[in-house]
């Protein structure tokens, strides 16, 4: 009992390491803008990103004497969380900043932990909707209502369809988690599961990025800032940062590993204010505070401490 206490404590290695996380999780939507403004295809970026961090990690996998599954369980597996996980999401995150700031499609991001509990409820046979689920999941919906504005009740525009798209990013993303909690009874490593999922990514974004978009006229011509954001997406954005989050969840547990999805948008707001000149409305200041709540109600730790501290 008491090792596995201390293993879920946060040591300052792992207080470094979200740290970390929240800074290159939260610099990609900088890089996704930066990549747009340069007119790279959004399934061209995707194609990129997946493709470029799949051949960081499988090597890793390999040199470190893994093994690929290949039952078609397990290919299946893959393929389903790498269009869900990967394709998806970042496909609609590009497209939603084509019409919105960056620091509030992280802040939209933020809310897949909301989605995720909503969605688990209805799938998932061990998941109890207690008080405080159903309080986080109120004050999450809440906050993306406010993010989105009154506007919204009077008809969608492009920029209500750019903010769907950040939504319905995160909704894939909650999806993908509940799929990868079901498939846990598949015994997948966590290196492996996602160097497998980011494979099936990238065979899957390739052939659409060069059939749809024929992106290779448009490579030659970018700058090296526009190279520099493409290989900080792939590299420190998804091979570094996966290592890093599941060394974060096998030392501190999943819970602090969550952790992340408080920082990553602050990192992404402040990154936008400071190099694109974005300037966030009230009502995303707003909207991300009622987030944050509604996530730390859902979270569960302060009603944890509450109830240690009330101890005689």
């Amino acid at each position: 009992m008491v090792s596995r206490v201390r293993d879920a404590r946060m040591g300052p290695g792992e207080w470094a390491l979200l740290g970390v996380l929240a800074l290159v999780w939260g610099s990609a939507f900088l890089f996704y803008k930066l990549l747009d403004e340069a007119q790279v295809p959004p399934f061209t970026i995707v194609a990129g990103r997946v493709g470029v961090a799949t051949l960081v990690l499988l090597p890793v996998v390999l040199l470190t004497g893994r093994r690929l599954p290949t039952s078609p369980r397990a290919i299946g597996a893959f393929a389903l969380l790498g269009l869900l996980n990967n394709v998806v999401p970042f496909g609609l995150i590009i497209v939603s900043e084509k019409r919105i700031d960056s620091g509030l499609a992280s802040v939209f991001n933020a809310t897949t932990p909301i989605f995720t509990a909503l969605i688990a409820q209805a799938v998932l046979h061990d998941e109890k909707l207690t008080p405080a689920r159903i309080g986080g999941i109120v004050l999450g919906l809440a906050g993306v209502v406010l993010l989105m504005g009154p506007s919204v009740l009077r008809g969608f525009d492009p920029t209500s369809v750019a903010q769907l798209a950040s939504i319905v990013a995160a909704i894939s993303y909650a999806v993908s988690i509940v799929y990868a909690r079901r498939i846990r009874t598949l015994g997948i490593d966590p290196l492996v599961l996602t160097t497998g999922q980011l494979i099936a990514a990238t065979v899957i974004a390739l052939p659409l990025a060069l059939g749809i978009e024929h992106p290779l006229h448009v490579l030659p011509g970018l700058s090296a800032t526009t190279w520099w954001a493409w290989l900080g997406l792939a590299i420190p954005g998804t091979a570094i940062a996966y290592v890093i989050y599941f060394r974060i969840m096998t030392t501190a547990g999943a819970t602090n590993a969550a952790s992340v999805t408080f920082l990553a948008p602050i990192v992404a707001t402040l990154l936008g204010t400071l190099v694109l000149g974005e300037h966030p409305a009230p009502t995303t200041l707003a909207g991300m505070l009622v987030i944050f709540a509604g996530l730390a109600v859902l979270d569960g730790r302060i009603f944890r401490l509450r109830a240690v501290q009330a101890r005689p």
